[in-house]
């Protein structure tokens, strides 16, 4: 094990009225102007003052209104019900700090590469090298609705447009050699025109022509971050993440994990060393383990049922308004889940169940809850962040806030020294793009075509 080897550490954001759960904006401490510019920038401030690796958003393009075919509910029970553009709010974060690395997602589905290519170039350029793009290929119908669609398209289908997509993307960002711009006065040259390339890509699913707008930027490519952990969800990332996101509930699963997918990006033909993988945490932090005990007691009175439901209704793809909470799913109901897939597989392995009940879903996935927290104080969490990083199950971990901003706070003013204190994370910038923080090297022109 490389003995410089450090902790990454990526701050889980939302531009909307709640963190990823929707009970988060009834906590007595949590902030509800998540309409105004000075909310963002001072979560950016926190982040870049514990020196996180980046800030990145999780996005929607809908309400999750799926469950009864309602948004009333949504609404009224503030479930993920304001949702802003997340590179819009990026950019005024990028303007209240220096080093903060900061992601979005954009979906593959809904927006044409071109336009992505160029939002996020264009991105890299503003923030001086800190840009990422979170790839997803989005999961139900209501966003498909909102977008001009009846429904979403099936799983597989979506993944195979989205390979080709990155091609796409990757092509238009490699157009500009790095030393094309000169812009010499005396000759009247701005940029050498060889030097400057048109795509001309005529795929199965894209056209793109080109020339691309936006010259190379400060990282040669924004940071690619991907999350899909189904089987074709793991193909894709492995081809194309950079830094990928997971979601393990337990040490041996993340570890298994971890093995399977650095073995995936080594049978890409890629090098596991460039490609980070972050495991979602959701940590509860006090003074002490009893302050923290007490903080997640409190919090669990926050959610319920209803968003749970919404939630998992959202998330598969599968409205749950007509199931009664204990009655067994049919296969039929379940073969019906077409949106998040390792939902759905963790439900059935975890219960041994082929037909789970409604309240199977509501409990092991945990969607809508607190689910899977680390719950203590400085050493306590400190621990439970160096078992995970050593063992190795990961490289980094995704925190996700209970409440904005405090949580963020209390992590970096309480584990953050504690992990420094013990090596396991940096005491300061040691560059300042996003490829610095991660120890990503700048792809070279062409190199994912191979």
């Amino acid at each position: 094990m490389n003995s410089t080897r450090q902790i990454s550490l990526i701050g889980f954001l939302q531009a909307q009225n709640c963190t990823t759960i929707p009970a988060a904006w009834r906590h007595p401490q949590a902030r509800h102007d998540v309409t105004n510019v000075d909310f963002y920038r001072h979560i950016a401030k926190v982040l870049e003052s514990g020196l996180f690796d980046l800030g990145f958003f999780d996005d929607r393009l809908a309400m999750p209104d799926m469950y009864g075919g309602d948004h009333r509910h949504t609404v009224e029970q503030g479930i993920r019900c304001v949702k802003l553009d997340a590179v819009t709010v990026l950019t005024t974060m990028g303007m209240a700090t220096s080093q903060l690395g900061l992601g979005a997602t954009y979906s593959t589905t809904y927006f044409p590469p071109f336009h992505v290519a160029r939002v996020f170039s264009t991105l890299d350029h503003m923030t001086g090298g800190r840009a990422a793009w979170n790839v997803v290929t989005s999961v139900n119908d209501n966003e498909a609705r909102n977008m001009g669609l009846l429904e979403a398209p099936p799983h597989d289908v979506r993944y195979d447009r989205a390979d080709e997509f990155m091609e796409v993307v990757h092509g238009h960002w490699d157009t500009w050699e790095a030393d094309a711009i000169v812009a010499d006065r005396a000759s009247g040259i701005y940029a050498h025109g060889d030097k400057v390339h048109r795509l001309d890509h005529d795929g199965e699913h894209y056209r793109s022509r080109g020339p691309f707008t936006v010259p190379r930027t400060p990282q040669g490519h924004p940071v690619i971050i991907q999350a899909g952990q189904s089987g074709r969800g793991i193909e894709f990332a492995s081809r194309w993440g950079e830094l990928l996101f997971m979601a393990n509930p337990n040490l041996s699963r993340a570890t298994e994990n971890y093995k399977a997918v650095k073995s995936a990006v080594v049978a890409a033909g890629r090098d596991p060393e460039q490609v980070k993988i972050a495991n979602l945490t959701f940590p509860v932090v006090g003074r002490t383990l009893s302050e923290a005990e007490d903080r997640r007691a409190a919090y669990d009175l926050l959610p319920n049922l209803v968003d749970d439901l919404s939630l998992l209704s959202e998330g598969l793809n599968f409205d749950f308004s007509d199931k009664e909470l204990d009655e067994p799913l049919s296969p039929e109901d379940v073969a019906a889940m077409t949106g998040i897939q390792g939902i759905r597989n963790q439900v059935i392995e975890a219960t041994g169940k082929d037909s789970p009940t409604v309240r199977d879903f509501v409990t092991v996935s945990g969607r809508g809850r607190l689910a899977h927290p680390v719950v203590g104080g400085p050493n306590e969490l400190a621990d439970y962040f160096e078992e995970w990083f050593t063992t190795p199950a990961c490289d980094g971990f995704v925190i996700a806030g209970t409440h904005m901003p405090g949580a963020f706070e209390d992590f970096v003013e309480l584990v953050v020294p504690e992990l420094q204190r013990r090596g396991l994370f940096r005491t300061e910038y040691s560059g300042n793009t996003l490829r610095d923080h991660l120890g990503l090297p700048q792809p070279q022109p062409g190199a994912w075509r191979q």
